[in-house]
């Protein structure tokens, strides 16, 4: 790979300097030069410069009150100070004021000028490398604060969410004891069972929370007639399957390559929603799966008609166990594993809810096979039906 040439602006207002400067650096550097502050500033906000020299005796400005002035438009660039005349005072300031990294006198030797700019490029890669493994380390801590919070919230609620159907069951059989009429036995193993599935349901969110967080990505080619189907299918046994018609309409044409374990992650959870989340009044129950497949995207739209989100939750649905309703019980970390999901395969969720309507989920997610000629922006296409 071709080593990055390096690029040094000259500023002085004796063109004759700026000449001679360039005759003599333009085999080495990518030389910039300028015979005013005003063309130095316009020179330095279209380039990523590298070193930055000045004159120090100019008529309108300083170059220590121009080095001050850059440290404001860009701070990057390694600055140095040329003049002919030893001002100690402006020696000092130059460092003080304009963090300047030398001060070299005129007239300049070739090869003191070349060590120098040799010497400031390190030093300015130097400094590059230090921002960079700052930001990292920035983004690490931000991801460390977050991770620390979400798990100080897990462990409180998880606790609570494990505790709470336990209780319920031994809360009951000390009922069914106390009472022992074999009459009211159904009734409690009714509510034994509801408190168990409760409990089953939270565990199995969180080994699907554990594995998104753990696992590596297995990308594979999937056929979504094939996986919608099976999907459904997996739900038939629900008690309020045999009210709800499934309008299903897939449009694939091209090889779709992701994730398939995160894809039946993000299906599952919001078609158990769908379920989960209808009308008891509503006598056409109904939930709409659309999936448009492009060589570069695949939309899917899952909606229904059901209870729907107040707009005063629609912000803090994706939360962990936030729970928008205490209509039907759920761990409140379904949506939050969702959006994680996603977020992992590189794609983006939108809801469109009103409260006694219904709820529609739209997913767009990258082909990876086609990421790199991936366009910046798609157009989502309607949900039909």
């Amino acid at each position: 790979m071709e080593q990055e040439k390096i690029r040094v602006l000259y500023l002085d207002d004796e063109p004759n300097n700026l000449t001679m400067f360039r005759a003599g650096f333009r085999l080495d550097y990518e030389i910039f030069t300028a015979l005013t502050a005003e063309e130095a500033f316009q020179i330095i906000r279209k380039q990523k410069l590298h070193i930055v020299i000045a004159d120090q005796r100019m008529p309108h400005i300083t170059g220590i009150e121009f080095l001050k002035q850059l440290l404001h438009e860009d701070p990057n660039p390694v600055r140095i100070l040329l003049t002919g005349y030893s001002n100690l005072e402006a020696v000092i300031s130059a460092i003080n004021h304009g963090q300047v990294f030398r001060y070299i006198k005129k007239p300049w030797d070739d090869d003191d000028i070349r060590m120098t700019i040799e010497n400031a490029y390190e030093i300015y890669n130097a400094r590059q490398t230090l921002k960079r493994k700052n930001d990292e380390l920035t983004k690490i801590n931000m991801d460390l604060v977050r991770i620390n919070d979400e798990l100080n919230q897990f462990v409180y609620s998880a606790s609570h969410d494990l505790k709470a159907p336990l209780a319920s069951i031994m809360g009951i059989v000390q009922i069914a004891r106390m009472e022992g009429e074999e009459d009211e036995l159904e009734r409690y193993l009714s509510w034994i069972e509801k408190s168990v599935q409760q409990l089953e349901i939270f565990i199995e969110n969180i080994i699907d929370y554990y594995k998104n967080t753990r696992y590596e990505a297995n990308l594979i080619e999937i056929d979504f007639q094939s996986l919608i189907q099976e999907m459904v299918e997996s739900f038939q046994f629900h008690p309020q399957i045999p009210d709800i018609h499934f309008d299903i309409k897939i449009e694939q044409n091209h090889p779709f390559i992701n994730d398939e374990f995160r894809l039946r992650l993000i299906l599952n959870n919001l078609i158990s929603n769908a379920i989960k989340y209808q009308r008891k009044d509503e006598t056409q129950k109904k939930i709409s799966i659309y999936i448009h497949v492009t060589q570069t995207y695949t939309d899917i739209y899952i909606g229904d008609n059901g209870i729907g989100i107040s707009e005063q939750y629609i912000k803090n649905i994706y939360k962990m166990f936030f729970r928008a309703t205490e209509t039907a019980h759920g761990s409140g970390i379904g949506l939050y594993i969702v959006k994680e999901a996603i977020e992992k395969m590189d794609g983006t969720i939108q809801v469109i809810s009103k409260e006694g309507e219904g709820t529609t989920f739209t997913i767009s997610l990258p082909n990876q096979k086609y990421k790199e000629t991936m366009p910046l922006a798609q157009e989502n296409t309607q949900i039909v039906g």
